[in-house]
């Protein structure tokens, strides 16, 4: 069984960055596509990015894009989302996904094939 762990959460002004990390272990890494959720306060959780096994294909929320970026190591087992030009709507719990897949794509994400982090917390301040 796969386990993960997000870390690179925290308190930030608008138009600042971070970066946050998604690590993985457990299993054989470069099986999983991966990808970012956020949920903000009384909102559903929402899909952020994804990211192929290879890392080949990416997908981007259409509120990230240009902002955001996905990006993963698996020679570390790890996954990144680097986060620019941070805005408050940006403020949520992060939640980092992995899920094996058959090919070299990015699927849709589900719970029932999925594997949850625990979640990190970014808070952009006006």
């Amino acid at each position: 069984q796969v386990q993960v762990v997000e870390s690179g959460g925290g308190l930030v002004q608008a138009g600042g960055s971070l970066r946050l990390s998604c690590a993985a272990s457990g299993r054989t890494f470069d099986n999983y596509a991966m990808g970012w959720f956020r949920q903000a306060l009384g909102k559903e959780r929402d899909i952020v990015a994804g990211i192929s096994r290879s890392g080949g294909s990416t997908y981007y929320a259409d509120s990230v894009k240009g902002r955001f970026t996905i990006s993963r190591d698996n020679a570390k087992n790890t996954m990144y989302l680097q986060m620019n030009s941070l805005k408050p709507e940006d403020t949520a719990i992060y939640y980092c996904i992995v899920q094996q897949v058959s090919g070299d794509y990015v699927p849709r994400f589900t719970t029932a094939f999925g594997t949850w982090g625990q979640g990190t917390q970014v808070t952009v301040s006006s």
